[in-house]
């Protein structure tokens, strides 16, 4: 508690006071404020925010410190902060009330996603702040828990139209990368005038004395008051006081511990069982006190020397006394203290708490410590700690006295460190050696870490053959791991495409894959690797069969929640490359729904990557930005990078050049130089197609040519197929075209769905001539019509009227043409539009111009919301999908309905075309 004078406190600090009166005013006026206070310790910040509550009448205020010996509780800092505010929470959408539930332990459930905690948090001051505006102030940030510090920036960088303000206090040399890029006031020392004003406050000091403290402190408050209190009255006198402590914080340090030297030894025990009990609670103090012979008469000098102050809470006057209590003290008698607030704890009531205590406490090696230790790490995984699960597992491996079960633990804690988004920290634990005593299985399952690390963190062509080597290890060991582990190695190895310098290509993990024993009965994800297997071994003919056994497995009732999830986003893939377009808008839709359910917002990327593309080749241009927008919203508020496929695809559709070609050179080196073939063939169809809509052939020709070479049987080379035959055509180049018809068939006869065989038909009319090409036209609009694939049969129309147009039969291109420009135009295909236009045209037709887009008159965000309402959803539902509060959906809406001239959301529908 450093503002312990407060008006004192705030000597000199004209213009932070002025910063935070504005700060207050603007929550108070119905605004949204955050603010990143941050200084050196001792300067000032907690003085700070006892000014903004202060200054905050009428306003709410929640407050929450950090405090370093609880950094390894999962969400405590949280709960501290919002456990005032808990009886609004059952106002929450389901999905995050349950997920805040769980998180504080109030109740059991799958661990939650971090993120959905910090929507439910988002929410949830929301909520309170419709009462009155809410002021939440955190001391000593650089200590929070790394959940509660992930769920604290993730609500300060989603404030938008709440009456919020929300203020850090954070010390300046901290490392806090989730408050980076926040609204910051820097707190530095006073100038020389006020700290010598500061200090005259003390009484009178020698001259040169003075002039050394002002000196010494640089303007730091704390300093100032506690320096002079370090010193004897002679050493104030004459100016001898030992001021050679290293560091500013140290000689403060100093100073706190030379008034600790004098005090009896019961109250020098007393002090630090506080320092070593985060908590603060006196009833717990005392319990301990106790149990070491220590009365109630031990707490009078402390209080006396101004160390710390024992109320309905035990607060330190400021937290390095807290640290300098706990540092001066020897191990020995920082095991005892442990040990008797281990003892104080109730199993039943702070379990967690008293592991901490009691591993603390531990001179050596104890198993029952460490499986204390392991359970306190199982509870902070269902809660969603897996930062704090994996320190309590660090911890129980230390204390392991078997060998074999320290690495176990070691390796578990590897695990959790890697599953909370610390993939370098993970690597280091597996390399300290302590996972070297492990059996078969456990190694392997090193391998496998070690493999699915490097994917994540490099995403570079070394992460195939290491999760081969780890599917290898695995098979006699754990079989469904094992080819769980395959078919992520034959994805990590179709990315990178050729076969890899020291293994690990996709056709010896294919071949690995197929030699695996099936288990009997197989699992969708089961017959999901037996086709991949197969289909990268002996090709596409042969695969079929498996593939489409596969992909109606996943669409049966017999995929449980967690394979669908896992899973579901290949099988889509597999559905895709079968030209199964019914499969693919089914198992596409499940995955989708399954993962925002559970709140995987990892595996709701992937869902959305595949639900995109099938808004594109619906038609369905504007539901594809929207979903993009959606993505890159929780790709922004999860840290996650999104891949730029979205973006380049609906350029190319839109026949967007400028924006595409800046797409491409953004992304294009950083591709090649990990080698990822796939995404550079993505990038090529995209340009394929972007080209043959502007009718730029010879381009067309040249990227779809690079498109179709990959390797193997990719889905987007296959498509690079289907324009290179439309260009090389119209480019007067007909072996390309016919050489790739030849290959195209062999994918499309496979699939032999309406949607394959039309797009064959349509490909093969472009290489006929007469009566044949007209049937072969023919058939693919009537097979594409039978389809979701619009695109595609506008295409088909397309093609079929410019033919018509060359036959010279004008009135039946007219009608060709007419439709599918209509159907460009509807769809946002504006390069295909054109297109068909200037072919309408030549015919001596006109085509209808496009109106305005309603749409066009709103930012991305309101056109996306306007469509979200238009569709239905509730301000609740949209906050939860954008991860923005109800509040600022309704902000959005507002301004959506004054710039469409309508009332209310009722009117979208006839304002808003989606």
């Amino acid at each position: 508690m450093a503002s312990e004078i407060p008006h004192r406190g705030l000597l000199g600090r004209r213009r932070e006071s002025k910063v935070l009166d504005g700060f207050v005013d603007a929550v108070r006026a119905g605004q949204s404020r955050v603010l990143v206070v941050r200084g050196e310790p001792g300067v000032g910040k907690t003085a700070l925010l006892d000014y903004v509550v202060e200054r905050a009448t009428g306003c709410r205020v929640a407050r929450a410190a950090g405090v370093q010996g609880e950094m390894e509780l999962a969400f405590a800092g949280l709960h501290q902060l919002c456990a005032p505010m808990l009886d609004r929470v059952d106002r929450l959408p389901g999905p995050q009330r349950d997920a805040l539930r769980t998180a504080f332990g109030v109740s059991a459930g799958p661990p939650p996603d971090r993120f959905l905690v910090g929507l439910a948090v988002l929410s949830l001051l929301a909520e309170v702040s419709e009462e009155r505006p809410l002021v939440c102030l955190v001391d000593d940030a650089q200590w929070l828990d790394r959940a509660s510090a992930q769920a604290l920036a993730f609500v300060a960088r989603r404030l938008l139209a709440e009456s919020v303000g929300v203020v850090f206090a954070v010390r300046e040399s901290a490392v806090e990368q989730e408050l980076t890029g926040l609204p910051g006031l820097l707190v530095e020392g006073l100038n020389d005038r006020d700290a010598r004003a500061l200090l005259a406050i003390q009484g009178p000091l020698d001259e040169r004395v003075r002039d050394r403290i002002v000196a010494e402190a640089w303007g730091n408050p704390l300093a100032l008051l506690e320096l002079p209190r370090a010193m004897t009255p002679a050493e104030l006198a004459l100016g001898h006081g030992r001021l050679d402590a290293p560091g500013l914080a140290g000689r403060i340090e100093e100073s706190f511990r030379r008034r600790l030297d004098p005090l009896p030894p019961e109250t020098r025990c007393l002090v630090l069982i506080a320092a070593a009990e985060p908590v603060g609670d006196p009833v717990l103090l005392w319990r301990a006190a106790e149990r070491l012979g220590i009365g109630a008469d031990a707490a009078t000098p402390a209080t006396a020397a101004g160390l710390l102050e024992l109320g309905a809470r035990v607060r330190f006057r400021h937290p390095l006394v807290r640290s300098a209590v706990y540092r001066v003290a020897s191990l020995e008698e920082r095991r005892t203290v442990h040990r008797a607030l281990a003892e104080a704890t109730g199993p039943e009531v702070d379990p967690d708490r008293r592991a901490w205590h009691r591993a603390n406490a531990a001179p050596g090696p104890d198993e029952d410590v460490a499986s204390e230790a392991e359970r306190s790490a199982d509870r902070a995984q269902a809660r969603g700690g897996l930062a704090a699960a994996a320190a309590f597992l660090e911890r129980a491996a230390a204390l392991s006295p078997d060998p074999a079960r320290r690495a176990v633990r070691a390796l578990a804690a590897a695990q959790a460190t890697y599953q909370a988004g610390l993939p370098d920290a993970a690597l280091a634990l597996l390399a300290t050696g302590q996972v070297g005593q492990l059996d078969e299985l456990h190694r392997a399952r090193v391998d496998l870490l070690r493999a699915q690390i490097a994917f994540v963190v490099s995403r570079g062509s070394d992460a195939p053959p290491l999760l081969l080597t780890a599917a290898r290890r695995l098979e006699p060991l754990d079989l469904a791991l094992a080819r769980e582990t395959y078919l992520e190695a034959l994805w990590a190895a179709l990315i990178f495409g050729g076969a890899a310098a020291d293994g690990g290509g996709l056709l010896e993990v294919a071949e690995a894959a197929r030699g695996a024993p099936s288990p009997e009965p197989p699992r969708a994800a089961d017959l999901l690797l037996d086709g991949l297997a197969v289909l990268f071994t002996e090709g596409r003919a042969a695969a079929a069969p498996s593939l489409k056994r596969a992909v109606s497995a996943f669409r049966g009732d017999g995929v449980g929640r967690e394979e669908g999830i896992r899973w579901l986003w290949f099988a889509c893939h597999m559905a895709i490359s079968l030209w199964d377009d019914e499969s693919w808008e089914l198992l596409s839709t499940r995955h989708l729904q399954l993962s925002r359910e559970a709140g995987a917002l990892p595996v709701v990327l992937l869902a959305m990557n595949n639900r995109l593309g099938l808004h594109e080749h619906v038609g369905e241009l504007q539901a594809a930005a929207a979903m993009l927008d959606e993505a890159e919203s929780i790709a922004e508020a999860t840290g996650s990078q999104y891949p730029p496929y979205g973006p380049l695809t609906i350029a190319a559709w839109r026949g967007q050049e400028a924006v595409l070609s800046e797409l491409i050179e953004a992304s294009i080196d950083d591709l090649a130089g990990r080698a990822e073939a796939a995404g550079l063939t993505i990038m090529r169809w995209s340009s394929a197609v972007l080209h043959n809509g502007r009718g730029q052939y010879e381009a067309a020709l040249a990227a779809a040519q690079q498109a179709s070479v990959y390797p193997h049987d990719f889905l987007y080379s296959t498509w690079g197929l289907v324009e290179l035959i439309e260009a090389a055509v119209r480019s007067g180049k007909p072996e390309p075209a016919i050489d790739a018809l030849r290959r195209l068939s062999k994918h499309t006869r496979a699939g032999g769905t309406d949607w394959a065989l039309g797009v064959e038909a349509r490909s093969r009319a472009l290489v006929s001539e007469g009566d044949a090409a007209e049937r072969l036209y023919q058939e693919a609009i009537e097979r594409l019509g039978r389809t979701r694939i619009r695109v595609d049969l506008a295409r088909a129309r397309l093609l079929y009227g410019e033919w018509l147009r060359r036959e010279k039969r004008r009135l039946d291109a007219r009608e060709q043409l007419r439709t599918a420009h209509e159907m460009f135009t509807a769809m946002g295909l504006e390069a295909f539009a054109e297109r068909a236009a200037h072919e309408l045209e030549a015919t001596g037709a006109t085509a209808r111009k496009r109106s305005v887009d309603t749409l066009d008159q709103l930012t991305a965000r309101e056109a996306q919301i306007a469509r979200l309402a238009h569709d239905g959803l509730s301000n609740p539902e949209i906050g939860a999908r954008l991860f923005i509060s109800a509040r600022t959906v309704e902000y959005h809406l507002h301004k959506v309905y004054a710039k469409l001239d309508i009332t209310s959301r009722n009117e979208l529908a006839g304002a808003v075309e989606v």
